[in-house]
C-alpha cells in the first residue's frame, strides 16, 4: 500500500525540478564561494543569484536577505541580538509559539539577560491583540515582541502589519517566525514593519538544513556564529552552496504557482473537513480554520476513547503520516503545549494534518474511512 504523507507542516517532499537546479552544485560545481578562482567565482555568483531572487520575491533588498541553516538558528540569531545588540530587555511573546522561540526566551530570561511578559491568547488561538498594546504600554524597557506569523499547530495567521504598527510607537523590536508562511503566503518586505522574518527551505518543497534570516536594512547586529566573514560578515561557516541554489529555486516555484496551488490545497483541507464532520462524531477543529488561517493546516481534535488514544499509531501503522501536534516534540509525548493553551480538555486526542500540492482528494478519502474505523 502506498504511504499517505499528510504532515508537510513539518517538511516536505523536494521538488524534483528543485533537486535538478541543485545538482551541479552536488556535483562539478563544487568550490568554495570563498575562493578567488574561477571556481569558487562561479560558487559565489550562484550564491549571490539566488539571494537577489529571494529579495527580489519578498520584495526586500539583496543586503538584508542572509542564508541560515534554517528557520531555528535564524529565530535564535534575531531574538538573541536583539536583547544583546538592540538592547531589548523585555520580551513580549506568546506561550503558543515554535519551540525555536520559546526556548530560546527561555534561555535569555533564565540567564538574567531579559525579563519575559506572554500575551493572552483568545479560545479560537488568535493572539488577543489588546492585551498585546497593554504589555506594551506599560513596560519601562525596550521592548522585542515575537510572534509566529502562521501557527505550526493549528495554522492561526497573525497580521504582522497591525502587530508591527503596534510596535512602532513604543520603540520595540518586532520579529516573526514566518517559517510556515514563506513560500505559501506574499510577501511585501518593503511594505511590511518587520524586523527580522524567518523561512526554512524544506517547507515549501526545496532542501532542508538551509534557511533564511531577513534583517531590515535599519537594524544592525553583530554575528550569532563567529570565526569567516561569510554573509557579509554575518554568518561565519562556509556556505551550504547546493542548498541555497535549492531554496531560491524552490521559492521561486512557490510564487510563480502560488495562486492556483493555494486554491487546491484549500480545497483539500476544506474537503477533509467536511467530510470528518460528516463521519465522524464528536470532533471538534481547532483555532480558527475556516477564518484566518494558513491553508495548508487542519488541527483535529478527536473524542478521547481506548481506541482513538492510539490514534497516531495507528495511523502510521495504515501508512498514513500525521502529527499530534509538531513534530518537533513528537519524541516526547508531553502533548502539545499550543492546544493546552487554547483547548485544555483532557477528553480530546489531537491530530495535526497538512496538505501539499501532491496531496489528492482520494487519499482523503482513505484518510477518514481509516478514521472511522479507529474512533
Amino acid at each position: 500500500m502506498n504511504r499517505i504523507y499528510l504532515d508537510n507542516a513539518a517538511t516536505t517532499p523536494l521538488d524534483k525540478e528543485v533537486l535538478d537546479a541543485m545538482t551541479p552544485y552536488l556535483t562539478e560545481k563544487f568550490g568554495n564561494p570563498s575562493s578567488i578562482y574561477s571556481y569558487g567565482r562561479e560558487s559565489r555568483m550562484a550564491v549571490e543569484t539566488a539571494r537577489k531572487s529571494v529579495a527580489k520575491i519578498l520584495n526586500a533588498h539583496p543586503a538584508e536577505i542572509f542564508f541560515t541553516s534554517g528557520g531555528t538558528e535564524s529565530s535564535n540569531t534575531a531574538i538573541t541580538s536583539s536583547v544583546r545588540d538592540l538592547g531589548c530587555t523585555h520580551i513580549i511573546t506568546s506561550p503558543i509559539e515554535h519551540h525555536a522561540t520559546m526556548h530560546t526566551v527561555d534561555h535569555l530570561h533564565c540567564r538574567g539577560e531579559a525579563s519575559v511578559s506572554y500575551v493572552n491568547v483568545l479560545p479560537n488561538g488568535h493572539i488577543d491583540l489588546e492585551h498585546l498594546h497593554q504589555l506594551l504600554s506599560e513596560s519601562e524597557e525596550k521592548c522585542l515582541v515575537t510572534l509566529l506569523h502562521a501557527n505550526n499547530e493549528i495554522g492561526n495567521l497573525t497580521d504582522l502589519h497591525v502587530v508591527g504598527e503596534l510596535c512602532k510607537p513604543f520603540g520595540a523590536v518586532f520579529h516573526s517566525d514566518t517559517v510556515q508562511t514563506v513560500g505559501h503566503l506574499p510577501f511585501d518586505l518593503r511594505n511590511t514593519p518587520v524586523h527580522f522574518i524567518t523561512a526554512a527551505g524544506h517547507k515549501f518543497h526545496g532542501p532542508k538544513g538551509v534557511g533564511l534570516l531577513y534583517i531590515n536594512e535599519n537594524v544592525k547586529i553583530k554575528p550569532y556564529i563567529h570565526g569567516g566573514a561569510q554573509e557579509r560578515n554575518m554568518r561565519a561557516g562556509t556556505e551550504n552552496l547546493y542548498g541555497i541554489v535549492g531554496f531560491a529555486k524552490a521559492l521561486e516555484i512557490a510564487t510563480k504557482n502560488y495562486k492556483e496551488e493555494s486554491e487546491y490545497i484549500r480545497s483539500l483541507k476544506l474537503y477533509m473537513m467536511q467530510q470528518l464532520s460528516e463521519k465522524v462524531n464528536g470532533i471538534a477543529f481547532n483555532g480558527d480554520p475556516m477564518g484566518n488561517s494558513l491553508y495548508t493546516v487542519l488541527s483535529v481534535s478527536f473524542p478521547k476513547t481506548e481506541k482513538s488514544e492510539m490514534i497516531l499509531f495507528n495511523l502510521d501503522i495504515a501508512n498514513i503520516c500525521a502529527s499530534g501536534g509538531s513534530a518537533c516534540t513528537s519524541g516526547a509525548d508531553q502533548g502539545s503545549h499550543v492546544i493546552r493553551a487554547i483547548n485544555n480538555n483532557p477528553n480530546q486526542v489531537t491530530v495535526r494534518f497538512s496538505f501539499s500540492k501532491f496531496n489528492t482528494r482520494e487519499e482523503i478519502d482513505v484518510v477518514v474511512d481509516k478514521l472511522q474505523t479507529m474512533i
